[in-house]
């Protein structure tokens, strides 16, 4: 997945322009105008259209950098059981740490979400690693847990005082991890 903190930030130390960058782009699927605004999209962290592998060849080659200088990479686990909630406070935890030292943090963390977000950073770290990027040099850039409502098979009541009921809600979540290379 592209970076759009990377690519912002690479084009502006070369000094290269998005119409620059677009003129890259521009042959394949995209024309010139469709180019320049997919860049702008890009840069600040759109990803409409979605960037193809060719296309991020291209943008690497026109900064002069390698495709993982410019990738991120990105796992989730959804409808994880648990309130979004508290593995909020576990996500926070981690971000901006080393993937060694976020994995150890998770490690000796006494929360229910702990092994949860720790599986989705081994995951994270494992793409990574099958596209050949630097392990030792990741960190977790970014971590955000979304609600995903009542878990799917638990409606349930539990019986109250004089005819009433009252609803049991287990609620579930999507973890979102995303690590880059330094």
């Amino acid at each position: 997945m592209l970076s759009a903190d990377k690519l912002k930030q690479l084009s502006k130390q070369r000094g290269i322009t998005t119409n620059a960058l677009a003129g890259h782009l521009a042959g394949g699927r995209l024309n010139k105008k469709k180019a320049v605004t997919a860049v702008r999209n890009w840069q600040k962290g759109l990803l409409k259209p979605h960037p193809r592998a060719e296309e991020v060849r291209r943008l690497a080659s026109a900064l002069g950098v390698e495709v993982s200088d410019l990738a991120s990479w990105e796992s989730t686990y959804r409808y994880a059981p648990g309130s979004a909630r508290k593995a909020r406070l576990v996500t926070q935890l981690i971000v901006g740490l080393g993937v060694q030292d976020a994995m150890d943090v998770l490690k000796f963390t006494r929360k229910r979400a702990a092994p949860m977000v720790n599986q989705v950073l081994k995951c994270a770290i494992a793409d990574a690693d099958t596209q050949k990027a630097d392990v030792d040099n990741l960190y977790v850039s970014y971590a955000r847990v979304d609600d995903a409502g009542i878990r799917i098979g638990t409606k349930r009541w539990i019986p109250k005082d004089r005819g009433k009921a009252h609803p049991i809600r287990k609620t579930a979540c999507h973890i979102h991890v995303t690590v880059t290379q330094v």
